[in-house]
């Protein structure tokens, strides 16, 4: 059995879950996430915990169990604290600053880049140079800062570029200055 799959998951009492067919729905006060999962998947909800069995004990089902209640938990997590990615922003001249519905950021290019924020999505910038991704589901919160860091990535020679908080980046050491003489 999945080691991970087997462990119930608790459910916090601010948070209301219900299982309709083969959707299962996340509510509490920060908002609420639905999810259809297989239905090689089950999910009972007894004594406060959420149980992910699975029907049959083929390679795919097994598979499944974890990932399901991984999803499952991450959904919890999410209407409960929510999910942050932070970015820096590192070069000379680069900012960031939310404008209504959309994030402009000066990047060096010849013009200003604008990136809509989607609905579910808070974003902040506290300083000019950091941009903080808020939201209660996991996979979107990431996707939004992988895709606001896909405008500009680091490069490896200066180091400009954006990124995550904490993320290394190798430089690399450029072309050495010939020394003169040459014939």
């Amino acid at each position: 059995m999945s080691r991970i799959g087997k462990k119930p998951i608790v459910i916090p009492k601010e948070v209301k879950i219900e299982v309709k067919g083969n959707t299962v729905l996340v509510e509490s006060s920060k908002g609420k996430l639905d999810m259809e999962f297989s239905p090689r998947i089950s999910l009972e909800i007894k004594d406060g915990q959420v149980l992910v069995k699975r029907v049959a004990d083929t390679k795919m089902d097994r598979s499944l169990h974890g990932l399901y209640r991984a999803l499952v938990l991450n959904m919890i997590k999410g209407v409960t604290e929510g999910y942050v990615k932070e970015l820096e922003i590192i070069g000379v001249g680069f900012k960031a600053g939310v404008q209504g519905n959309n994030l402009n950021m000066s990047l060096g290019f010849s013009h200003q880049v604008n990136f809509p924020i989607p609905d579910g999505i808070k974003i902040e910038t506290p300083k000019p140079t950091q941009v903080v991704v808020r939201g209660i589901d996991k996979a979107l919160v990431g996707k939004v800062s992988t895709e606001i860091r896909s405008i500009y990535p680091p490069e490896p020679y200066k180091g400009k570029g954006i990124r995550f908080v904490g993320e290394y980046v190798k430089k690399k050491v450029g072309k050495a200055q010939a020394t003169g003489g040459g014939k």
